[in-house]
């Protein structure tokens, strides 16, 4: 089971370090610092990496930065678009940086998840 998922056509940006936040509504405002994610596609479910949560900060439409469109590996008008295509009534969002941990080792995720819900239970 995948943590967190991304449309597929994210992933080869996610894969190059090209893409290193994401921008996400409240029910995936949870995630914080330090947070070890498995990744998936968004259309099949399909695990592709680990990644390492860094920050989650909050944030509107216009505080979004020329910054904040490069670690998203687009311009500025179409991450403001794409935002409002996914979250068409949504007012406040938040920015979760990441960093690359791992790709393609779905085992070693399954396992870590193992691991840690028997940590809890």
């Amino acid at each position: 089971m995948n943590d967190i998922t991304f449309y597929q056509r994210f992933e080869a940006d996610i894969l190059a370090g090209r893409k290193t936040i994401t921008i996400r509504d409240k029910s995936e405002s949870h995630f914080k610092a330090g947070d070890i994610l498995c990744v998936g596609r968004f259309e099949d479910n399909q695990y592709f990496c680990t990644i390492e949560v860094l920050s989650v900060s909050p944030i509107t439409l216009d505080e979004l930065t020329e910054q904040h469109a490069k670690q998203e590996n687009m311009g500025l008008d179409e991450l403001k678009e794409v935002i409002r295509g996914i979250y068409p009534n949504e007012i406040i969002f938040w920015v979760i940086q990441f960093s690359l941990k791992e790709y393609f080792n779905e085992e070693k995720c399954v396992r870590e998840i193992i691991i840690t819900d028997r940590k809890f239970n």
